[in-house]
């Protein structure tokens, strides 16, 4: 750390003091993130913010269940809260449940389950339509209504200045998001490292993203692509993750090295500021506040991201059957030593640019493709193997709709072009 100035390092340890924050001795846990696309029922078109039956009408429809409303600086309604359960409002007016952490699947289940009824229920009372689809069904983003908030505003302009897929990331996209606990720095970063690992494999798993831009996709993990071209300082596979010396220290001098896209700023519309800086070089004399290292935190959109606990990402959006089953599926994987254990055994020790390449393998050739020198059919049938073996026996059966089309080399988004 030698080459950091005093508040460089001292902004490494803010960062730091979080992931510190999320030790815990309890195991097997998973909180569930589920983003839904909301489409006119009619044509299936995009619907917006505030059009008559838009997405204020529907978060204001599911507001009498939640204990607390947020509004951004504008007025605009764009989170519901209550225990266990947070409903925000997403780029594309995809409106996203976050839920748990769940001890117990049958729990999780319960919870999305109440979630859809009510979400799908108030949507039909407006004409709209519910979907659990990696990507949007009809419409190119260009076209697409946005949501209200600053944030998004100022991470689709800097986004834009990349290149073309930033928009897509924000607009059109729509995930299944699981996150897991752990026990201290080291059990940490291997799950990590493993989790960024398997990534491209949960990704052909969960593919549901028949459509890209109004048209028949033009090949496999469509959303992989899109992350693995939309910014390359944030997204993707975390540099040097699978260095056997990777480290807290590591993550934190990623994120605060990345462009900040924003800081607070009071007097700035919304009360955030664009900027092209990184946060080492914005609070280069000032560190940062608790404000500041959440808001950096949840600026990098790695395939596994970490806070106060690992965040896994790169699933598509799922119908609740199969998003339990993708939680199942989490949870099996890194809920003991023996199933990290056997995840090693599997998979090796391969470097950053394996798991680029087994990305551009999958995409290409999906199941039919080879990746880390050995079948991606086979690899995935080895990961319902692990999970089986390592959840109790009330909670395998959950696993059931990934594990059949597992064994039929086929994905949701095949199904749906069949």
């Amino acid at each position: 750390m030698d080459e950091f100035k005093t508040t460089d390092q001292e902004n490494i340890e803010r960062l730091v003091a979080v992931f510190e924050s999320g030790c815990t001795a309890k195991r097997g846990r998973v909180g569930i993130e589920l983003e839904h696309t909301l489409v006119h029922a009619y044509d299936d078109s995009p619907i917006s913010y505030e059009e008559e039956r838009g997405v204020k009408w529907l978060l204001e429809a599911l507001a009498p269940s939640y204990r607390t409303r947020e509004y951004d600086a504008y007025g605009n309604l764009v989170s519901l809260i209550r225990s266990y359960e947070t409903v925000t409002l997403e780029p594309g007016e995809q409106v996203e449940i976050s839920a748990g952490p769940f001890d117990d699947l049958s729990s999780a289940k319960a919870c999305l389950d109440d979630f859809e009824r009510r979400l799908a229920g108030a949507a039909s009372q407006g004409g709209l339509r519910v979907l659990s689809i990696g990507y949007h069904p009809t419409a190119r983003v260009r076209e697409m209504p946005t949501s209200p908030k600053r944030r998004y505003e100022l991470l689709a302009s800097h986004l834009d200045s990349i290149g073309s897929f930033g928009r897509c990331m924000m607009y059109g996209t729509a995930s299944t998001q699981v996150s897991i606990d752990y026990t201290d720095e080291h059990d940490c970063v291997r799950k990590m490292r493993l989790a960024s690992v398997i990534s491209p494999l949960l990704a052909l798993i969960t593919d549901n993203s028949p459509i890209f831009e109004g048209n028949a996709r033009p090949h496999a993990l469509v959303r992989t692509k899109i992350w693995n071209e939309c910014d390359k300082a944030r997204c993707a596979t975390i540099p040097n993750v699978t260095s056997p010396l990777f480290s807290w220290r590591d993550y934190a001098r990623y994120v605060l090295s990345a462009p900040a896209v924003m800081v607070y700023d009071d007097a700035a519309p919304g009360g955030l500021r664009g900027t092209d800086q990184s946060a080492f070089e914005v609070f280069s004399d000032a560190p940062m506040d608790e404000k500041d290292v959440e808001l950096a935190l949840g600026l990098v959109f790695p395939d596994v991201r970490l806070k106060s606990y690992i965040e896994i990402r790169p699933a598509d959006a799922l119908p609740i059957p199969y998003s339990i089953a993708y939680a199942a599926l989490i949870k099996g994987l890194f809920s003991d030593e023996a199933s990290l254990d056997a995840l090693e055994t599997l998979i090796g020790w391969p470097k950053d640019t394996d798991i680029w390449e087994a990305k551009d393998a999958l995409i290409e050739n999906g199941y039919g493709a080879t990746v880390f020198g050995k079948d991606a059919g086979e690899l995935a049938d080895a990961l319902v193997e692990i999970a089986q073996s390592a959840l109790e026996e009330d909670e395998r059966p959950y696993l059931e709709p990934l594990a059949k089309l597992i064994s039929q080399r086929i994905t949701l988004a095949d199904m749906a072009r069949i």
